[in-house]
Parts: C-alpha cells; structure tokens; sequence
C-alpha cells in the first residue's frame, strides 16, 4: 500500500471530511461550460450567419477558427502567468472580461469585424482551461482526480446539450444576434459567481482543516514556485509531453469537427432546419458528457482505488475512446438522420471519455510549479487542431460536395494520436527531476 493511500485512511478514520472541493469542482464546471457557450453560439447561428454575410463554407471555417489563433498563440504565456500569479486573480480578470466580445458579435458589420472579434475572445478565454486543470490539481488528490477532471471537462460537452438547442431557439425566433446575447449575459452571472467563490485551498474560509489535510496528504499539486532550472524548456525535452500532445491533437481534431460544423452537417446534408439540428446535435453531446462523469470519471477513480496501475487505467480508456472516435466515418454515409446520430453518438462518447483522461495528466506529470505550462503545452498542440480543423472541413465540403472525405481524415489523425499515446506517452507519472527522482529513491 502506498504512503498516500495510507495517508488518506489515516485522515478519514480521524476526521469526518467535508466535501467543499466540489464546490470548486462544480464552479469549474461553470467556467467550462460559459467559455463553450461561445463556440456553439457561433457553430449554431453559423448557417444564418453565413446567409446574412453571404460567407462560403470556407469563409465560415476560417470565421470558426479565427477564435483558436490567439487562443493558441497565448497558450505558453497564459500557463507561465498562471504558475507565476496563480489561479485565482487570473481567472477573475479574464472571466470579467469574457462578456465583452462575445457581447460586441451581435453589432459586426461584416466578415473582417466579425473575424477580429473572435481573434480577441481568443486572448481573454486562453487561460480558461489550463487554469482549471491547475486548480483541479490544488483540490483534489490524486484518487479523486478522474472525477474531478471529469466534472469540470464535461463542462465543455453540455455547453453543447443545452447551449446548442437554446441558442437554436433563439436565432430561429429571434435572429443570429440573439445567441450572443444570451451567451454574454451568461459570462456575466459566472463572473460574479467565480468572484465570490473561489479561493486556493488554504486561502479558503469554507475549507474544514480536515478536508486540506485530505487534499494535501493524497497528492495534491503544491501551490509552489517550481524548482531552478525546471521550465519550459524543460518539459519540451520530454518524450512524454510530446506523446501527450500529439494524442490531445488528435483528440481535438475530432472535437472541433463537431463543435464547429456538427449543425451544419445536419443542415447541409440531411436538409433539417436550424431548431432540428440543434436538437439532433445535442443528442450525441448528451451521451458525451454523461459518458465522461461515469466512465472517464467515476469508473477511472473505482479502478485506481481498487488498486489497478492508474497509468494503465488511464491511457486505456484514452485510447478506447480515441479508438470509438473513428466511427465518425460511417456517419458520412448514412441513409438517414438516426443513422447518422448513432455514428456521432458513439465517435463523440468515445471521444468524450478520453477527454477526461487527457485533462487529468497534466496536474500529475507535471513538476512541482508547473502544472499551468504543461496545461498550457499541451493544449497548443490541441489548438493547432482546432484552427485547422475547421478550415479543412469546410474546404473539404465546398471542394467535393460531402463531409465523407473530411471525416475519413479524422479517422486516420485519430489512429495518430494512438501512436503518440502508446508509443510515446510512457507511464503517467511526474517528470523525473533530479530532487523528484531523489525522494522516489529514498521512498523505496
């Protein structure tokens, strides 16, 4: 049994624990679930955005990915401020900001004003999910980290469930600017909400000092500076951060796809109108994002508890789920709309539950201090996918006519992100520095 495993009994036998950190764990779930409002804002007013401007589909895509540019760009800055300022005042300058530019999309006058505004919302939502990664490290220990990373991921997928049948509803009644309306007014209540609330544990008045004595003694990150000589450069040498991200461009090729062209499919292909699409949309999201909570969350954590490798566990259910993700294809060539949503259904859940594995890894490889670089790192591979995913879909359907050939190419980027996570990833286990590898010498 492992020192942390006996450290947690030893906690729980003599103290009742609270359960605050899921608080922060559902807060987390806010952030998520407001910053994913303003990608299906877009994706589902996109086919009458695109009339009113009169965009092809490669105009839209390039619209859908001007959003990822900056996003991308300040990824690497986002998680140095992160590990150097911390969590908490990052996040509450962005997210009182968030509102600004999603507001303003309602009043642009053509494709250039619409493309800036994304550009910006792109630098004020950068440090969105590096920050929550982080945080869901300082909160959770290692044992309850798959349901942690879980709940605050699956943010992203109901931002789908519900903000995609809502904002359809709004611009088939309302119009297109309706949808960004209501997204900012969304930004706003989380804001106000993430002020009040949030706090790093032991800055926390609603944390009981049994509850951070559970948190630290069962692996928690440190909320520390990292150690000389330990930075980016450093984690960039590391095979394992290379596996990591050629895995989560994978994962995010396919997401984007679906975050950014899934209505249109719909639309385009099966001839539903908007409100029928964002119903038939939200339906594989659905079954993503509960696949996520059960799957990629609370069975990883029984798993681990139970005493299987968490390494083991967690690079099967990535590779698992990127593996369903392929069953993207059969939808290119489906009779019908329910035969179509099955397909998407099973590629999303896959994909979805793989999220949560991925999501997990940086907050437990990462060096002490570190863990918003790793996030961060790891999530520009991912935005490179989300800038290009978009374009390369919607040329793909003004060139041929059909998604067939663009889902067949996310199939086979998919069967990449295989190689990298089970060729290159190596064990899920922190960086070896040398003061780490020193203790881990001593603990044997």
């Amino acid at each position: 049994m492992s020192s942390i495993t006996k450290n947690l009994e030893a906690v729980q036998k003599q103290n009742k624990i609270g359960h605050f950190r899921y608080v922060i764990g559902l807060t987390l779930f806010g952030m998520q679930l407001v910053n994913y409002f303003d990608r299906v804002n877009l994706s589902t007013a996109g086919p009458s955005m695109m009339s009113y401007f009169h965009m092809t589909s490669t105009e839209f895509g390039i619209v859908s990915s001007a959003f990822t540019w900056t996003y991308m760009i300040m990824q690497i800055p986002s998680g140095l401020i992160l590990d150097k300022i911390g969590v908490k005042w990052v996040a509450r300058v962005t997210s009182a900001i968030w509102a600004i530019p999603t507001f303003l999309t309602a009043f642009v006058s053509g494709l250039g004003p619409l493309i800036l505004i994304r550009v910006i919302l792109g630098v004020v939502e950068a440090p969105n999910t590096p920050a929550g990664s982080k945080a869901a490290g300082y909160w959770f220990p290692l044992r309850e980290r798959g349901v942690a990373t879980a709940l605050y991921d699956s943010g992203t997928k109901f931002a789908n469930v519900i903000g995609v049948p809502a904002c359809a509803f709004l611009v088939l009644h309302y119009g297109w600017q309706s949808a960004f309306y209501f997204t900012a007014a969304m930004s706003v209540i989380f804001s106000i909400w993430y002020w009040i609330i949030y706090r790093n544990p032991r800055e926390s008045t609603h944390l009981s000092k049994a509850e951070l004595d559970y948190i630290e003694q069962g692996g928690a990150q440190e909320d520390a500076q990292p150690e000389p000589g330990i930075n980016l450069w450093f984690v960039l040498r590391q095979r394992k951060m290379w596996g990591l991200m050629l895995g989560n461009f994978a994962y995010n090729y396919a997401t984007f796809m679906f975050l950014t062209w899934l209505p249109s499919f719909f639309v385009k292909t099966l001839k539903l109108n908007i409100q029928q699409s964002g119903f038939m949309t939200a339906i594989p999201w659905l079954f993503g994002f509960v696949a996520e909570i059960i799957v990629g969350g609370i069975f990883v954590d029984h798993l681990i508890k139970k005493g299987m490798d968490a390494s083991k566990v967690r690079k099967t259910i990535i590779v698992v789920g990127l593996s369903m993700g392929i069953a993207l294809v059969g939808a290119a060539y489906s009779p019908s709309v329910w035969v179509a949503v099955m397909w998407f259904t099973i590629a999303l859940t896959g994909v979805c539950v793989s999220a949560a594995g991925f999501w997990a890894i940086p907050s437990i490889i990462a060096p002490t201090g570190l863990v918003g670089v790793v996030s961060s790192t790891m999530n520009v591979s991912g935005m490179v996918a989300a800038i290009i995913t978009p374009i390369i879909t919607g040329a793909a359907v003004d060139a041929t006519g059909s998604f067939a050939t663009a889902f067949i190419l996310i199939g086979v980027v998919l069967a990449i992100g295989i190689f990298g996570i089970l060729v290159l990833m190596g064990p899920i286990e922190q960086m070896k520095t040398d003061s780490n590898a020193a203790r881990t010498i001593e603990a044997h």
